[in-house]
């Protein structure tokens, strides 16, 4: 039985979707909403400390994010079991990119950092 959590007992999914109704081309204004699933496949529980994202737009800018919690909560994961949650970047490009990770802390106090995979944000005429 592991006595710790790593990184790779956390495994995080994302889905984007393009905002239409809150963008603006014109005011290059892109509005997404990025849809996390954050499940623990490890035998402990996990509790989720902060975020660190990387947003990159399509003119190669970035912004590095860093905070505690996601949504105001620091959600605790147990195993077998996944948290949701919906969030949102505003992009001044039709396209880009995001990744990231969370720090993490296991039910024994060891601290870890569960990654992001990188993940498209796209307006739908972005990318043909």
């Amino acid at each position: 039985m592991q006595t710790h959590l790593n990184s790779g007992d956390i495994a995080v999914e994302v889905i984007s979707e393009y905002i239409a109704d809150q963008s603006s081309a014109s005011e290059h204004r892109f509005v997404f909403a990025y849809h996390v699933r954050i499940e623990n496949r490890g035998n402990l529980p996990a509790q989720l400390l902060s975020r660190h994202w990387i947003i990159t737009d399509g003119n190669q800018r970035v912004q590095e994010v860093r905070g505690e919690g996601v949504i105001g909560e620091q959600p605790t994961i147990l195993p077998g079991e996944t948290y949701q949650y919906s969030s949102g970047a505003v992009l001044q490009t039709p396209v880009g990119s995001m990744k990231g990770s969370y720090q993490m802390v296991d039910a024994t106090g060891i601290r870890f950092d569960a990654p992001i995979p990188i993940f498209t944000l796209a307006s739908p005429t972005a990318l043909h």
